[in-house]
Order: structure tokens, then C-alpha cells, then sequence
């Protein structure tokens, strides 16, 4: 993973622990080889009562992005798209 990534975005919204680690299972779920790679880049982060969510980058996903932990590599919040299943740091 290269750093070009690295949004410096503000926050679209926020959710509760729950509703994180619950669309977190279901993105996981529905993009197989997604789970690996998101063990390998990052670590995971402390259980806070509220997380950000972010909008997708991506051209034409409307989908938004959810804390999975914190990237290997950088300094940054590792994140999932809960629709295309593309990672990103913020």
C-alpha cells in the first residue's frame, strides 16, 4: 500500500462501536480476499464508544468508509468502503 492514499478529509459522520464492527463483518463477508488483506496492512485499533465514517473516494461509489484498525506502515486510521470493498487511510 503506497501513501497516496492518505485522505486528509473531514469526517462525514460518526458510529456507534456496534454498527462499526457489524458492517465491518458484513464488507468482510461479501469481499472474500478482503479480510487477508486487511489483516496484513493493518493492526487493530483501541474499541472507542464512537468511530468516524468517511465518503468513498472511489468515482461512482456511494459508499462510506469505516475504521478497521490502523495501517502497518504510516501513521494513519485504516479504513474499508462498506460498498466497493477498496481500503484507505486517513
Amino acid at each position: 500500500m503506497s501513501s497516496s492514499n492518505l485522505g486528509q478529509n473531514y469526517p462525514y459522520s460518526s458510529e456507534s462501536e456496534s454498527e462499526r464492527a457489524a458492517t465491518l463483518d458484513r464488507t468482510l463477508t461479501a469481499h472474500p480476499d478482503l479480510a487477508a488483506r486487511v489483516q496484513s496492512e493493518s493492526i487493530p485499533g483501541p474499541r472507542e464508544p464512537r468511530s468516524w465514517v468517511w465518503k468513498c473516494p472511489t468515482p461512482a461509489c456511494a459508499g462510506l468508509l469505516h475504521a478497521a484498525g490502523f495501517a502497518r506502515n504510516v501513521r494513519a486510521v485504516y479504513t474499508v468502503c462498506d460498498t466497493c470493498g477498496q481500503t484507505y487511510l486517513r
